[in-house]
């Protein structure tokens, strides 16, 4: 099978599924990708009730940081996972085994299964593949390894520390547990990490290569990354407070966030419940700096410009945008100025909130957790806060949704993730909605 993508300049791609003779394949053409799983591991909760929960109610995670020590940091607060459930999920040597990040994922995985009514035991597992975004992964694991090799510990460490060294570990721990022969990949480009993977499963699906997708990203807090944000003077010493003028940087996270993306006539063929439509993407780079993004907000505007048009939508559209929102000073003004680009004097409409101000910058996994918020405020048409938002930025002048939920129908909704290097990724959700049936 051959497959061709014509795009004009701006990324509208007319996709046309050619068997080998050269016919169109009308079937494949017609492909939809819906969402029928969701599961995630946050610093507000470690599954998605307690997580939706959090988000509704403008509920804080940023905490001290507990699992390394940051007595010698300008910061000490991030919004660490805390209280989750190892004991019902691993063996005791697979805890030993694991790093924290896989740890994570695997348990946002099986929850993701388990919400979308899959049988794994009937389901092809040459269609059903696995695409990861990833940051700092199992750093942490290998960190203690270093310590404990070198710190005069009398007892040499378990090399089983270093087996989450490499990043793609969490996703093959992923695949092995559930025996998937499908695609399998992991993109890593740190903050659009887990968004890019989103897309990419999307784009294996549209192109008949799977049937079902697991998708996302899972990171964990480590000092490499942690020490290393806060000498680019990065992080806030006090909490995430983005769009806000008093704001001095981001609170890193962790956590993962897991997504069954589902070709959509499989999906209604088993009867399934969907939580969204998956529509478009866009992914675009900067190309101006190795941290900072380009001041005026072009490569943003592009990368939104781009999914939206993929997404076969309109700007007037779109009723929702999951900000990145970092709470940095530079992003945070880019990011306004981009939307500005692409929505012009409708961006003040617009309801935007950034959930980093309540679970932090999760880095690998920040863009997944973010379109799982985004999926259930379309679902539920309603649109958490931006926690911590008192005073107005003349330079952030959009509608933030400042420190309360609001209830607004959502029915097409975009969430941004922008990265180091300019690595921009938007993704566009809508409401499901079966075509001829007028149910949602």
């Amino acid at each position: 099978m051959h497959i061709i993508c014509a795009a004009d300049e701006i990324g509208t791609i007319d996709r046309r599924v050619y068997s080998n003779n050269g016919n169109p394949n009308l079937m494949e053409s017609k492909r939809r990708v819906v969402i029928t799983g969701l599961g995630v591991v946050s610093a507000v909760g470690n599954n998605i009730p307690e997580f939706w929960d959090s988000l509704k109610r403008g509920r804080d995670g940023i905490r001290p940081i507990t699992v390394f020590d940051t007595s010698s940091l300008r910061t000490h607060n991030g919004g660490e996972v805390i209280d989750l459930p190892l004991d019902v999920h691993f063996s005791s040597k697979e805890k030993k085994r694991l790093s924290r990040c896989d740890q994570f994922g695997l348990i946002a995985a099986e929850e993701a299964l388990e919400n979308s009514g899959l049988n794994i035991g009937e389901v092809d597992r040459e269609r059903f593949g696995i695409i990861l975004g990833a940051g700092s992964g199992g750093i942490l694991s290998v960190e203690r390894y270093f310590k404990a090799l070198y710190g005069g510990e009398k007892r040499r460490p378990s090399p089983l520390l270093l087996i989450s060294f490499s990043l793609a570990t969490t996703t093959d721990y992923i695949a092995g547990r559930f025996d998937l022969h499908g695609p399998r990949t992991t993109a890593a480009t740190v903050c659009s990490s887990s968004s890019a993977a989103i897309a990419f499963a999307y784009e294996s699906i549209l192109a008949g290569w799977a049937d079902i997708m697991f998708s996302g990203g899972s990171d964990s807090l480590c000092e490499v990354s942690y020490t290393g944000f806060n000498s680019l003077r990065l992080v806030d010493p006090e909490y995430c407070k983005p769009f806000d003028k008093r704001r001095q940087g981001l609170s890193l996270g962790e956590g993962a966030g897991i997504v069954v993306l589902e070709e959509m006539n499989h999906a209604l063929s088993r009867g399934a419940i969907i939580a969204g439509e998956m529509l478009g993407h866009g992914i675009c780079a900067d190309a101006y700096h190795l941290t900072s993004p380009e001041p005026h907000g072009e490569g943003i505007a592009r990368a939104i410009t781009m999914a939206i048009r993929n997404a076969g939508v309109d700007p007037s559209d779109v009723d929702y945008i999951n900000a990145h929102g970092t709470g940095t000073i530079a992003n945070d003004v880019a990011e306004t100025k981009g939307i500005k680009r692409v929505f012009g004097r409708e961006a003040h409409a617009i309801p935007i909130s950034s959930i980093k101000s309540m679970v932090g910058h999760c880095l690998g996994s920040a863009g997944a957790i973010e379109a799982i918020s985004t999926l259930m405020a379309i679902k539920e048409d309603t649109i958490p806060p931006t926690l911590h938002y008192r005073v107005p930025d003349p330079l952030c002048d959009l509608n933030y949704t400042p420190n309360e939920a609001i209830q607004r129908k959502v029915d097409i909704a975009i969430t941004n993730s922008f990265a180091f290097g300019g690595n921009n990724v938007c993704l566009v959700f809508r409401k499901w909605k079966e075509e001829g049936t007028g149910e949602q």
